[in-house]
């Protein structure tokens, strides 16, 4: 394992799910000292503990700006500064999410609620976070987006659209802060292989995978590999950029999937 982010201190949000828990288990192997936050403080724990004093679990509400704020500046006391922001929580409440439908359908409170999370809270990340890399000499932002928020679907409406603010954001956020030697990024993930993705709805799984390019899915490893890149000097030329970590699931023409079934049963 590399050793790019000695030294280096990191927060986390949805620190306690798949991804954000991958991504803290990298950035400590790097080296660096990382703060799992999350919504909850049980799995904020849980992800951390096998991290020791390397890691510090905080529990934080993404649409408080207090609690945004208040999650930095313990992050920056407990370990004295603060280097790295991976924003990745995101609304993923199993009684709302089903509601985020269409534009006709969807309730507006459960569009702002998403949009609350998934993308004001970013901006509160980068606002807090910012002055305190700066004062340290820079650092690096990465957001997660989604391959949703590059291209519409059925359902997800809010999902998708606070996804593709995301990528704006980032671009905005890298532009007036670069030459603080603040790197914004965000990455695209499609489906990754997660748990929540083995209880999915019956056959999903085998659509979607007809229709990447790699003999498997990505898993929040894989993710993890992306995030501690571009926290680490080995990026320092790479900013304001989208990178889609997907499997090539859009890069295709909408017939790919459909031609090679067709390709193959003629062979």
């Amino acid at each position: 394992m590399m050793t790019r982010l000695v030294d280096r201190v990191a927060i986390v949000t949805g620190g306690g799910g798949g991804i954000g828990a991958a991504v803290a288990r990298r950035l400590v192997a790097e080296g660096a000292r990382v703060v799992v936050a999350d919504l909850f403080e049980a799995v904020a724990v849980r992800a951390a503990e096998p991290l020791g004093d390397k890691a510090l679990p905080l529990q934080f509400d993404a649409a408080d700006p207090q609690s945004v704020k208040a999650m930095v500046d313990r992050a920056v006391d407990h370990f004295g500064r603060l280097d790295i922001l991976h924003n990745n929580a995101a609304m993923t409440d199993p009684d709302k999410s089903p509601q985020d439908t269409t534009a006709v359908d969807i309730p507006i409170g459960i569009w702002r609620e998403i949009l609350d999370v998934n993308l004001t809270g970013y901006l509160l990340g980068c606002k807090y976070a910012i002055p305190h890399m700066v004062a340290g000499g820079g650092g690096a932002i990465i957001n997660t987006a989604s391959n949703s928020g590059s291209a519409g679907d059925l359902a997800r409406i809010a999902y998708g659209s606070s996804k593709a603010a995301i990528i704006g954001l980032t671009k905005y956020v890298a532009t007036q802060h670069g030459r603080q030697n603040i790197r914004c990024n965000s990455i695209a993930p499609g489906v990754v292989l997660t748990e929540a993705l083995e209880k999915t709805v019956p056959g999903l799984k085998e659509i979607i995978q007809r229709h990447i390019l790699t003999p498997e899915f990505g898993t929040p490893d894989d993710i993890a590999g992306l995030v501690a890149f571009l926290a680490s000097d080995e990026a320092r030329y790479i900013t304001g950029e989208n990178i889609s970590i997907s499997g090539g699931g859009l890069v295709h023409q909408p017939h790919y999937a459909d031609l090679l079934a067709f390709m193959q049963a003629k062979d």
